[in-house]
């Protein structure tokens, strides 16, 4: 495995308001793992993605992905964000959504050609969705809304996919399909980090976990990380069943 983490974060801080966020976050994650961001609310999850992304200022803190700054390695970066954040009601297709993947590499000037609408069409299939191609994205279910997003972001090939919450409210199908999708992304050798929030399945779903409440409160693989006493230590002790899930996570 590559020794050059694919994200290095050291000394993060990023405040609102004079309030910090994030503080003096520093996180390692090595290329080819799934790696789960897991917190309470507010503990600054969403922030730590996209002050990854330099979508939102830092007050302090270097970030480099593949050892590289951020504004130099936007093309290994995909982002998946939370679909709250998005107007659904915009009058646009599918296919226009997962195309829109593409315009980092293509430019805002240069037209999509034949080769970008076969890339999208293999994405929309991968994700189980080719057939929803033309349909307005207003007229999607929850769960067709994810998988757009999630093809949007597979299309653009990337090394470093930021998922923001993807299996948030979303259907069985849908979260069986998300599931395979990151196990296919990993064998593939990406890498590919998560705002996750359902406890019970990181040890199923990841090989990875971060612990975060402002502060990192531990970080590392699952196995050895996602212990009782870290998640107390995250959570504050508010967090029912916790005994009954680190007993469940892998030796």
């Amino acid at each position: 495995m590559n020794q050059t983490p694919a994200l290095h974060i050291e000394d993060l801080t990023v405040a609102f308001d004079s309030r910090p966020a994030l503080w003096d976050v520093d996180l390692a994650v090595p290329e080819g793992v799934l790696m789960a961001i897991v917190g309470p609310n507010g503990a600054g999850k969403t922030t730590l993605i996209q002050a990854a992304l330099d979508l939102i200022p830092r007050a302090a803190g270097t970030v480099r992905i593949f050892g590289e700054p951020v504004a130099r390695a936007r093309g290994l970066t995909g982002y998946v964000p939370q679909r709250g954040s998005v107007d659904w009601d915009f009058p646009t297709t599918v296919q226009d959504v997962v195309m829109m993947g593409l315009y980092g590499r293509l430019g805002w000037l240069r037209r999509p050609g034949a080769d970008e609408r076969q890339r999208t069409l293999q994405a929309l299939e991968q994700i189980g969705i080719a057939d929803l191609a033309t349909r307005q994205i207003s007229q999607l279910s929850g769960g067709q809304q994810q998988r757009t997003f999630l093809a949007r972001a597979l299309v653009q090939d990337a090394r470093l996919y930021f998922m923001d919450e993807p299996f948030a409210a979303v259907d069985a199908i849908t979260e069986r399909a998300i599931v395979t999708l990151l196990q296919e992304l990993r064998a593939r050798g990406r890498t590919v980090v998560v705002v996750h929030h359902d406890l019970q399945s990181v040890p199923d779903y990841f090989d990875q976990v971060t612990l975060l409440n402002v502060e990192v409160i531990a970080s590392g693989p699952t196995a050895e990380v996602y212990s009782e006493d870290n998640l107390r230590r995250t959570f504050g002790g508010r967090v029912a069943g916790i005994a009954r899930l680190t007993e469940e996570a892998p030796p």
